[in-house]
């Protein structure tokens, strides 16, 4: 008797091209559903429907279609087992030798907008994943595949073979079965969570990821790392076309990541951010790109070099001129200009990145710990400054307000305790994960220099004492935006004052441990 072979799929790539190799290669008799069959038919091949193979016809506008003895008999029969065989032979039940299925594009679905919460659950497949199970738990004694990739290896096993894949290939094309399920049925309750808890985070939160890449190791050469997306089609940097250099490492992601978040604050004005170690050595706004790139720079040239790169307009010749001055790790933009491209290909090496969306992240950041993991939302709400609060008698001129604003983008972006010293929309001096506040203070302020004088000053925590306040000010500082929120914020008010010092609080701080 001929094998038999089961098709079942959304996703109809290649399927037609490999039920013709079933058939004329191998031998192989069809049983299909639904869109699948009429596809087979359309193209030529015999196929039985079904609904013809089991004598129960498809019910409930094709709810219920594969959920019967006569298919999930045949894929969990034991071929090695007389009592399986007999109830086979019994019940007229012929083995399936191989499960062709893929599910409804329920992740897809619920990506496009305004999709419904009844358009959602539609496609929640309910035979697919059942009969992938239990093709996968049998793979001692029949193949499934649950994805087209999968075709042209099948093929090439059989014929490798004699027409029998070998337990290795079954066992392995059974493990991605049960990864694929997994992720589709963590989807689905994502989803509903999502739909639960809209604003926070729901009581059962599970990670899942597609690798897309092997690194060439971690944070340091001796950890393995691996780069995963978390979604079926790629997004976020998985989506960033690479235009030259080298394979990126680790570092080199986190460090983007940092960056992208911190350009994304920055929109009315060309701006450039230069980030070592995930912190910013240099950020600037200007009329044109090129010149806030070169102010970001001159903000600590020492540090910008072997630094990464993000800008919030495409690079053009001017920037990029100025960029292949130093070495630099990485760049990105959300596009680059013909002239610019040929201008970087001087620098081989340099790794960049265009990623046209640097403003959407994820809404989830986790931290993994002993035994478990910490979850929070993203810091990624707009900074408010009609919400602040100017608590100094001396009040602020429109330029230092603007100041304050760009001062307190930046410093969100800085590892705690984290100082900012800006002036005319360019950091002057960044102090970042000292263990006390006046450390990050005299960091900044030695960093800016003469410089600091009418400069301003951002800090993402309150200031527990006046010590802060007074060096800013002997140092030429005009004007401090802080959260507040100590018990001794009257203290630094006090302080501010006595020496004619603007300050202004946020009401909202921005710790980043």
């Amino acid at each position: 008797m001929a094998r038999l072979a089961l098709l079942s799929a959304s996703d109809k790539t290649g399927l037609v091209e490999l039920a013709q190799q079933l058939i004329s290669e191998f031998g192989f008799d069809l049983i299909s559903s639904g869109g699948t069959a009429k596809a087979l038919q359309a193209a030529g091949l015999p196929v039985t429907k079904v609904a013809d193979y089991t004598g129960a016809p498809e019910i409930l506008g094709g709810r219920v279609k594969t959920l019967h003895p006569r298919i999930h008999g045949g894929i969990l029969a034991r071929r090695d087992l007389d009592s399986d065989l007999q109830d086979l032979e019994q019940q007229q039940i012929r083995p399936i030798d191989l499960v062709v299925v893929n599910l409804y594009p329920f992740e897809q679905t619920i990506q496009q907008p305004d999709i419904t919460l009844a358009e959602a659950t539609e496609q929640i497949d309910i035979g697919g994943p059942a009969m992938l199970r239990a093709a996968a738990k049998n793979f001692a004694h029949l193949t499934v595949l649950c994805a087209p990739a999968q075709y042209a290896d099948y093929l090439q096993e059989m014929r490798q073979h004699n027409g029998e894949p070998s337990l290795s290939f079954r066992q392995a094309c059974a493990l991605q079965v049960f990864q694929h399920t997994a992720k589709y049925d963590l989807a689905i309750a994502n989803y509903l969570s999502h739909l639960a808890t809209p604003t926070g985070l729901p009581a059962l939160l599970t990670l899942t990821g597609q690798q897309h890449q092997t690194l060439r190791y971690g944070e340091n050469p001796h950890q393995t790392a691996a780069w995963y997306q978390t979604e079926p089609t790629p997004t976020g940097w998985a989506a960033a076309s690479q235009l030259q250099g080298k394979e990126l490492s680790y570092n080199n992601l986190v460090d983007l990541e940092a960056a992208r978040r911190l350009i994304a604050e920055f929109s009315d004005r060309p701006a450039a951010a230069i980030i070592k170690h995930t912190n910013p050595c240099g950020v600037a706004e200007a009329d044109t790109l090129s010149a806030a790139y070169e102010r970001a720079f001159a903000a600590d040239a020492t540090s910008a070099f072997g630094g990464i790169v993000a800008v919030n307009r495409p690079l053009d010749a001017a920037t990029v001129t100025a960029m292949t001055q130093t070495f630099l790790e990485c760049i990105v933009a959300p596009g680059c200009e013909p002239e610019a491209v040929a201008i970087l290909q001087a620098k081989s090496k340099l790794r960049v990145l265009i990623l046209p969306d640097l403003e959407s992240g994820s809404a989830v950041t986790v931290q993994a710990i002993a035994g478990g993991f910490l979850a929070q939302t993203s810091d990624s709400q707009p900074i408010q400054p009609d919400a602040w609060q100017v608590v100094s008698q001396a009040q602020s001129t429109p330029e230092q307000w603007a100041e304050l604003v760009f001062a307190w983008k930046v410093v969100k972006h800085v590892k705690s305790n984290a100082i900012v010293i800006t002036k005319a929309g360019a950091t002057l001096g960044v102090g970042a994960g000292q263990m006390n506040r006046v450390g990050s203070v005299e960091l900044a302020i030695a960093q800016a220099g003469s410089q600091a004088s009418g400069a301003v000053l951002a800090s993402d925590g309150f200031f527990p004492f006046d010590d802060s306040v007074r060096a800013a000010a002997a140092a030429g500082i005009t004007a401090i935006v802080q959260p507040g929120g100590s018990l001794r914020d009257s203290d630094s008010i006090k302080a501010a004052d006595e020496l004619g010092m603007v300050m202004v609080l946020t009401q909202m701080r921005h710790f980043l441990h």
